[in-house]
Formats: structure tokens, sequence, C-alpha cells
């Protein structure tokens, strides 16, 4: 959601803060700003709402140049208080410190209200000036920064992920989390912090990843860190294997655009080294996931958008292949209720990230209620928080995926899951060694597979410039298909901003068939599986209502065209497992030439964020 960036350097640090934040902008924000310390140890600061370039054209305007060594820059994604100039980070208490903030601090007005009492005066309508002040009155009890930050944090409810520093104390950033992440970057000429590593590419590949509750104090040529109890640690460095050509747009026009053409490599990298004579490394799971899966009763899934129609999918495959009970919630309903998790639960957690906060969260209510849990946790990071609280981790090898609206990150967390269906079906031994090899093969034909579904681009994009003026669009599928038309009207929505929906095209006589008429477009998806031919009749229930169709097919499903219905052939020949993986990929197309045509922000749709690390 937000993001961090700041240094501590031998340089002036306020082209490299400019560039963080620019690498930071895929996570969605509407406001950003800078702050350095000058030379003669004061604040300097520069804050704007929109883009960063909005904030590089302040930085221009100003007569004198914005100069030092020591600094801290953010883009926010408004929670409290409207994106405004005041609003903006970094915020300061008293001249003395200045900090920016990624989290939520859920008991602000409490402490808000005392530091009113205290004699600060507030100048936002955010939570974070209340950790200014905090540790601005801490420092009148404390001799160093560091113990005044552990002293207020004490005293907050919520999350947060810090950048700190101090006019009394110039040579140095404090930097601390709990429910969000931040980083420390290793350089040649000073040491550095971000929210995500990302920002931080172009100076170093060395990265220490801060543990829940650390609190670490970075200088110039030292890095010195406590954990949640006080207590000195060291925290091992890691070396990122991101490459530069990764992270650019190459000849793509978007990064949305690049990355659902990456999807036949990720696929391949994804299934690297999890394979072998045709059947599917279980020791992929975790070294100790054959002794785990083999006493598994149940499949109990968790995720949020995207991630949650995965799970969709693979309860369909779980329960029909594997033959072993499955349930899906949403992370953010499942945190608050009380569910009852039976012995012999395997809770899966998806997420692209690692750090969606409702699914951190859900997972440690579950090892609450039952501590005696396996927990699995499907990812793109390898470094993320659900990697450290869960049990075993399966890494989707997606590389880095810059735009909010996720596309290959999606596909591998589907073929991670396939994966995860072959492993427990041949322990449980309701996988024969002939289903799994017909599941392999069908995976190992999915990059060539999804090649040619690409191809379709050139009349996709046809029919997207029929879609850009209509208000609402009808998805409809049955079976995994019906998960696959969520994740479609989700696309839609997020990057052309068009209201979309998905049903059951077998719930249409039940209330949506009411909306249906000439101008409510259905798209619906026919694979050639046991529900065609009801699908079949609900196309003729839509068609009869005037409704202008469009059709992605298996070839061999032959749906018979009719007035105002365009049929697409997608591929043929496809199973359950690879039917959904490519159905997927014509509906992300659509969604971005439609996008394209509207004129919308493709990367960075409004309101967006990429990883939600707030609740």
């Amino acid at each position: 959601m937000c993001g961090i960036v700041g240094g501590v350097t031998n340089n002036d640090i306020t082209a490299l803060l400019l560039e963080g934040l620019n690498c930071l902008e895929y996570r969605g924000y509407d406001s950003s700003g800078l702050i350095v310390l000058s030379k003669n140890n004061s604040f300097d600061r520069v804050r704007s709402v929109g883009k960063v370039k909005n904030l590089e054209d302040s930085l221009k305007a100003r007569e004198q140049k914005i100069s030092g060594n020591i600094g801290i820059a953010h883009t926010r994604w408004a929670t409290h208080g409207e994106p405004t100039i005041n609003n903006a980070h970094p915020h300061i208490s008293m001249n003395s410190v200045s900090l920016v903030h990624n989290g939520i601090i859920e008991n602000y007005i409490e402490l808000k209200n005392n530091q009113i009492t205290q004699g600060y005066e507030f100048t936002s309508e955010t939570d974070t000036e209340v950790i200014a002040h905090a540790i601005d009155f801490a420092m009148k009890s404390c001799n160093t920064l560091i113990s005044s930050v552990q002293l207020a944090i004490k005293s907050f409810s919520g999350s947060y992920g810090l950048g700190i520093i101090s006019s009394k104390y110039p040579d140095q950033i404090i930097a601390t989390r709990k429910g969000s992440p931040l980083v420390i970057g290793i350089g040649n000429n000073g040491n550095y912090i971000a929210s995500d590593q990302m920002a931080l590419f172009s100076i170093t590949k060395e990265f220490i990843f801060l543990e829940e509750g650390d609190v670490a104090e970075i200088k110039i040529d030292k890095i010195t860190i406590y954990d949640l109890n006080g207590n000195l640690v060291d925290r091992p460095i890691k070396t990122s294997k991101l490459k530069k050509g990764q992270i650019g747009l190459g000849n793509y026009s978007h990064y949305m655009q690049k990355e659902i053409f990456e999807q036949p490599q990720a696929i391949r990298d994804t299934l690297e080294s999890r394979i072998t004579n045709n059947s599917v490394l279980i020791s992929s799971f975790g070294h100790k996931a054959k002794e785990n899966f083999i006493k598994i009763k149940q499949v109990q899934i968790i995720a949020c958008g995207t991630s949650y129609h995965a799970g969709l999918i693979a309860k369909y495959w779980l329960e029909d292949i594997a033959k072993i009970s499955c349930n899906v919630e949403v992370a953010s309903e499942y945190r608050y209720r009380r569910p009852i998790i039976l012995n012999g639960t395997l809770f899966i957690t998806l997420s692209q990230s690692g750090e969606t906060a409702d699914t951190i969260e859900a997972l440690k209510a579950a090892k609450i209620i039952n501590s005696d849990i396996c927990s699995l946790c499907i990812t793109n990071s390898a470094e993320s928080s659900l990697t450290r609280i869960s049990d075993l981790t399966f890494l989707t090898h997606a590389g880095p995926e810059i735009g909010v609206a996720s596309t290959k990150a999606f596909t591998t967390q589907l073929v991670s899951l396939a994966l995860l269906v072959c492993s427990i079906g041949k322990l449980k031994k309701t996988i024969s060694k002939k289903q799994e090899k017909g599941i392999v093969d069908g995976l190992k034909r999915l990059p060539g597979l999804v090649n040619e579904a690409l191809l379709q681009e050139a009349q996709i994009k046809k029919l997207a410039n029929r879609l850009k003026d209509t208000n609402s669009a009808l998805f409809l599928g049955r079976g995994t298909m019906h998960a696959i038309a969520m994740e479609g009207a989700l696309k839609l929505k997020e990057v052309s901003y068009i209201h979309a929906e998905a049903y059951p095209a077998g719930e249409l006589k039940h209330g949506p068939i009411a909306l249906i008429d000439k101008n409510m477009p259905v798209i619906a998806i026919a694979p050639n599986d046991e529900l065609l031919e009801k699908l079949k009749s609900n196309l003729q229930e839509v068609k009869s209502r005037g409704s202008q169709m469009i059709v992605f097919e298996d070839e061999n499903s032959k749906i018979q065209e009719m007035q105002a219905m365009e049929v697409i052939p997608v591929t043929s020949n496809l199973g359950p497992i690879t039917a959904p993986i490519i159905f997927t990929i014509p509906l992300q197309l659509l969604s971005y030439h439609v996008a394209l045509f509207k004129g919308t922000d493709v990367d960075k749709p409004r309101n967006l964020a990429k990883s939600v690390t707030v609740e």
C-alpha cells in the first residue's frame, strides 16, 4: 500500500528518495512527500498531492534546492484524512522528530486527546501525527533516539512500519515494524530503508528483513537491531536475485501487458524442479511436507481478491480429484469470526506479496484457535511475513509483479495449487499414477497453451473496442469457470472502472436474468466439459433477451454463433486443471484493452494498492 524509502549516506539523498518513490508507485498512493536534514540540522520538507511527478515539480519550483545526507520519503494511500498536503507524510513534531508511516494506529484518538493536554498542536487529520508527538514526548525522558522510539511504540495499538529521523540525532534513522514490512538496504556509501526492496535496487542487492517488533538504529557505517523484547539481535543479510530487466517495461507499454505475456515463462519457472519422471516432488512444499500432508483430513484456504478466486478453483480440484474436503473463505471475514478448526486441518494462505494484512491476521487467529494445524503459504515473496509464520512455504516463481491488477501471480498460484492437489492425492492414494501423469503432462503443456491463447490478442482488442462505452457487464461460467468468471469481472472492474458481476450460469433464472437486455453485454466461458450442454441452454436464455454476447470456448465445444454473438475459440483438448488457467488469459487481455480504450491508468488504477498491508 503506502511506500517508504529513506537513507543515511555520504552523498546528497534527495535524488535517491525520488527514485525510490518512483519505484514504489505501483503500490498505490494519492500523495507523496520527502524530508531531509540540511547541513544546519534543520528539516527541509516538500509534500504534494497526486503523482510523484507533482512532488518533483514542486522541488524544481523551489528557489533553494533541498539537499542533505539523511532523509525519508513516502507515498501515502489515504486512510485517516483526505488526500491533502497537510495529511501527506512526512510529519513533524516540534521541529525535533520527523517520520513516515505505513499502517494504522487504532488508538490514535485516545493518544491525540492526551497529547493535546500535553500541549501538542495538530496540523493534520492523520493517525500518523500522534506517532511523531509520542516520540518527541518520549525524548524528554530518554537519552537516545532509539530508546525514545522503543518507549513510544509501547503505547500504540495497530500496525506500523516507521522511518524516523531527528534534528537532535542527525547521524541516524530509526526503523521499526509491526504488521507492516520494512527492509534495510546495505550500500557502499551508506545504509537505507524501504517498505519494498525494489525501491533500493539501484544502489544495493544486500538486504536485512526486519522481523515483527524489531527496532533498528541505522547509521552510515553501522546497523544495530533490537527485537520486540529489547534484546540485541543479528538478522541475516540476504542477497536479492532479481535482475534489472525483470523490473523494467522493456518493449511493453504497460506492466500489466508485460506481465500477461510473461505468463508462459512464469509457469515454466514455477514448475521447474518441482516435477521429475512424471511425478510431483512433494518435498517442493518443504522437507516436512510429506509427514504433514499424510495426516491432513481437510483443507482450509484463506485469501483475498484474486488469490481468493484461485482458492475457489482449488476447492474443486481438491474435492473432485484428491477427494479431500476443502473450505475457502475471504480472510477479512474469517479473522473476525470464531471458526471451528478441526485437528488434521491443512491451513493454506494465498498471497502474492505475502504481506496481505487480513491474511496474516487470519493465520495468526487460526493458530490460536488450534495450535496443531499445519500451515502452508503459497506466495511470490520469499522474505514475506507469511513465510515467517507458516510451517510450510511454496514459492511461486512469477517474478516481480508491478501492475496492480494481478495476472501472472494468479496463474502461477493455480499451477502451485495443482501441484499441491497431486501431492496430497498421491499420499492419500486418491490419485493413481496414471492420473498424476495426466495432470503433469497437462501442466507441462501449459506454457505452450498460454502462448496459443495470447495469439488471440488482435481479435480480443476488437471486442474490447465494442465494450468501452458500456456501463456494466455480466460474466458467466459453471464449475471452476464460475471462479474464472469472477476473476474476469474483477479485472474489468479494477482497470476499466466498468461495473461487472459474475454468476454461475445456472443462477441466471434466480435473479440476474432481470438485468439482461441489449445494453448488458454478457461474457461467457465455455470449456468442453460435463456442464457444456447446460451452459449452452443458459446461453440461449441470454440470447433470447437481446444481449450482446462474447463466448470464449474450447474449439471442441462448438458453440453455435447467433446474431450479436461473438465466439472466440481459445484452444482445445483442455482438462480440468489446464482449462481454468487457459481461459483466464483472454479475460486478462479483454480487461487490459478495454482499459486502454477508456484511457484509464492501467498499472495504477484509482483507489487501489498492489499490496493491502492495512485493514
